[in-house]
């Protein structure tokens, strides 16, 4: 999304300077070798990151580097909650606005990306225009309002969309021709949305139908677990379809390859799905799926959405309905410190990794039933405190907290784990 975001900007006559972390160039744009070069002196700073982890290491390399008066656009998908973090991070000498878009790919080449801002008025103004070269702009309400009204509208649009696969599923099983039962819903208010999954259903993967990947299941089932429902819902059961999808290997596809997936599924003996098939081993009978193993009548559990471990440990471990999730500190895939000295950027890491691993088994932060949190400075509880109220905003679970005189890698300022009770786990 950002390549053709930033080609926008070039060709609409302004002066762009882009970094990527995978190396890359823009024709008629400067390339900077780090995010400090790529801000220093801009007026404008547009980010367009995978998820909110990703966002806050580039800023927090960034920050030192904003000159006053500057203005940050966040244009990735991180909620309301990632936002206030990142406000609370940023120089009080810049200004923020949030403005996720509504689009994928193609519409960000062509223009006609819905942009869903929010903040201050006079922040607002000042970066209208360049907003919309992206595409139309949405104004949604003060800080934090484009974050929030993006999760609220994925979090129908994906649903739809698995609900739709399932749909397809079910038909086939019950003899239902699937581009038949397109044709009909192309009738329905469902129509835009047929259509868009119609070579997904009627060329499967397997016969050379992959489609343009255009919004990442992966990406989609980042964007439900950020919406943190506060119930089991319709858009809870499609995060739990989708946290499976991913952990079958189909995290960098398209959204549409979760019709694939399901068509599959439903084909299983047990009906079960490929996110619970267990297959016997060459080793040992351990049985296995994409992130997990079982052994006996524990699953030990490392989704695909965090960093993997160094081999010592899983990041969760399961045993029927409950959920036992290692401790998580600010690390990133290398291995390097995140946000080193700062205990809210190390905090809403931590509290991300979390979400993600608890989304991965279909739980959210209302299904912990423990979390145990070990710092090495008391005196900034408050720092947690206030990132940990963003995440668990229903009654608290019961906890525990300790200081400790250090953890595992120096720099490292917090370490949280929780346990939880997986929703209809046995």
């Amino acid at each position: 999304m950002g390549a053709p975001m930033a080609r926008r900007l070039v060709e609409a006559g302004h002066e762009v300077t882009v970094w990527n972390r995978t190396p890359r160039g823009i024709e008629g744009a400067a390339v900077a070798a780090s995010p400090a070069e790529a801000v220093a002196d801009a007026e404008l700073v547009v980010t367009m990151l995978s998820d909110p982890a990703a966002v806050l290491e580039v800023l927090a390399d960034a920050a030192p580097a904003l000159r006053a008066g500057a203005l940050v656009a966040e244009m990735s998908t991180i909620g309301p909650a990632a936002v206030a973090g990142l406000r609370d991070r940023l120089p009080a000498r810049v200004a923020l606005v949030d403005a996720p878009v509504l689009g994928s790919v193609e519409p960000a080449r062509d223009g006609t990306l819905t942009v869903l801002a929010g903040g201050l008025p006079e922040d607002l103004a000042r970066c209208r225009e360049v907003l919309e070269v992206f595409g139309r702009v949405r104004e949604a309400g003060g800080p934090g309002a484009g974050a929030a009204m993006k999760l609220a509208v994925m979090s129908a649009l994906v649903p739809a969309q698995v609900l739709l696969a399932e749909a397809v599923a079910g038909g086939e099983a019950a003899g239902v021709d699937p581009g038949a039962l397109l044709d009909v819903l192309g009738a329905t208010p469902l129509g835009a949305l047929a259509e868009r999954v119609r070579p997904a259903v009627e060329r499967p993967a397997a016969e050379g139908g992959v489609p343009e990947r255009r919004y990442g299941l992966g990406l989609a089932a980042k964007d439900l677990a950020l919406a943190a429902h506060p119930v089991r819902t319709l858009a809870a059961a499609a995060r739990e379809r989708l946290a499976s999808a991913v952990s079958a290997g189909l995290g960098e596809a398209d959204l549409t390859a979760v019709f694939g997936y399901v068509g599959r599924a439903s084909r299983e003996p047990d009906g079960s799905g490929a996110a619970r098939r267990t297959a016997q081993t060459a080793g040992g009978g351990a049985a296995r799926r994409s992130g997990t193993v079982r052994t006996g009548g524990v699953e030990k559990i490392n989704p695909a959405s965090v960093p993997a471990t160094n081999g010592l440990y899983s990041h969760a471990t399961r045993s029927g309905g409950l959920l036992f999730v290692s401790g998580q500190v600010a690390l990133d895939a290398g291995g390097n410190v995140l946000g080193e000295g700062d205990m809210a950027a190390q905090s809403q890491h931590v509290m991300e990794s979390l979400a993600r691993i608890l989304a991965d088994q279909g739980c959210t932060f209302d299904d912990v039933t423990h979390i145990r949190t070990f710092l090495t400075d008391m005196s900034r509880l408050p720092e947690y405190g206030a990132v940990r109220r963003r995440f668990i905003t229903g009654e608290p679970p019961a906890s525990t907290t300790v200081e400790v005189s250090r953890l595992f890698r120096p720099g490292l300022l917090i370490e949280v784990e929780v346990t939880a009770a997986v929703p209809g786990g046995r």
